[in-house]
């Protein structure tokens, strides 16, 4: 099919990209419902209606240099808060929680394999891919994706399902604390505080979160190289290990993989150097603005008829995980008296990653568990896409294709 940009036409691509990351980011900021809808699925949106509408091409070189560039780029900028010595130290009881609720993305992710893998095409595929989204964010499917080589039409319909299950999961993961059931059963120490303290900020959540901050052309420079310099060793490790003769099999599919390296990499880097990393501002933002641009590129191969007809199956492969996910969080914070705000945001920081879960927390006026809530969130970056990586592994192996 002929489109009104052409697949070689490279300016009106970038722009037709960066133009959807900015509408998608700004109506996020702007407006309730842009917020709950999430600027993600209208990036996603911003790409289907324009191959669709027939004004970009399914496929261009474009879109895979935003796979092969902009992708690991993005990667190692979210990362830069990767400090492993800091996540442990500060971020206290959640960093239990959270990983309990990692437990239960892992039994979910399973048992959605058992029922749904026949209809599934490359289940096995999708299963790790949304483990390590479950634990991490949409940053861990883009590498698992690309590790996998996975498909780009079983990516589009795994972004739109997760999103529409997010966006039920996250209605529900707000609503908990405040209904009597869950109070009576669980503590609830921060909701208490909140509800003493004054009204709360106007504005979306997105626009909270991302509220504007002081940051230099230098912080921009130093962000940019380090990512790059995160990426390139990160390549060459993957290259070198590939190129081992007598490796297993298994090592080449993991450390030869540099999706799998990079956040092992930039690890090392923040928990070596926490300072100069920490003192670098503009990383997080960076890495979003890449990470939107993809999400635009993802609804590019997304026909409304694929979507339609893939979409039911992968919707229900994503609700079973997010369910699991969310009552087995509730029944280990019971177990082990953890709070319920504390519960919530753990299964947050696993479905939705740092930001939604800083997000709620916010919202909800827990000023205690902002901090937390990040830092359990970035760890959950640095190990979605093992996690992912091995359940698919087990449930192909256990249960078959």
């Amino acid at each position: 099919m002929t489109s009104l940009i052409s697949a070689t036409d490279t300016w009106a691509l970038w722009t037709f990209l960066a133009v959807g990351a900015a509408v998608s980011i700004w109506l996020e900021q702007r407006y309730r419902w842009a917020s709950t809808v999430s600027g993600v699925l209208i990036a996603l949106f911003w790409g289907m209606i324009g191959v669709n509408a027939r004004i970009v091409p399914a496929e261009s070189p474009v879109w895979d240099d935003v796979w092969s560039f902009v992708v690991p780029l993005a990667v190692a900028l979210l990362l830069f808060d990767a400090d492993l010595r800091k996540i442990w130290r500060e971020s206290g009881r959640m960093f239990w929680i959270f990983n309990l609720s990692a437990v239960g993305t892992a039994l979910g992710a399973i048992l959605a394999y058992l029922f749904l893998h026949k209809a599934i095409p490359e289940a096995h595929k999708a299963t790790a891919m949304m483990t390590g989204t479950y634990i991490g964010g949409t940053v861990n499917l883009v590498g698992l994706s690309a590790a996998l080589d996975a498909s780009k039409d079983l990516v589009s319909g795994l972004v739109v399902a997760d999103n529409v299950t997010m966006a039920a999961a996250f209605a529900i993961l707000v609503a908990i604390p405040t209904r009597a059931i869950f109070r009576r059963h669980f503590a609830h120490p921060f909701d208490d505080a909140a509800d003493a303290a004054s009204a709360s900020e106007a504005g979306t959540r997105a626009a909270r979160f991302w509220r504007a901050k002081e940051i230099s052309l230098a912080d921009l420079a130093a962000a940019l190289a380090v990512a790059l310099v995160a990426v390139s060793v990160s390549t060459k490790l993957a290259d070198l290990v590939k190129g081992i003769g007598g490796a297993p099999e298994f090592v080449k599919q993991t450390l030869g993989q540099k999706y799998l390296v990079l956040p092992l990499v930039m690890a090392g880097l923040a928990t070596a150097f926490p300072g100069r990393l920490s003192a670098i501002r503009g990383a997080r933002e960076l890495g979003m603005l890449a990470m939107y641009l993809f999400f635009v590129v993802v609804g590019v191969p997304a026909s409304a008829a694929e979507i339609a007809q893939k979409g039911p199956i992968l919707f229900a492969l994503t609700a079973v995980m997010a369910t699991v996910n969310i009552l087995f969080t509730l029944g280990a914070a019971k177990l082990f008296r953890f709070s319920i705000e504390e519960a919530v945001l753990a299964s947050n920081a696993n479905l939705g990653g740092p930001t939604t879960a800083a997000g709620m927390a916010v919202a909800k006026g827990w000023d205690g568990l902002v901090l937390p809530a990040i830092l359990v969130g970035v760890w959950g970056y640095a190990i979605g896409n093992w996690v992912g990586l091995l359940v698919g592994r087990t449930v192909l192996s256990l249960i078959g294709p």
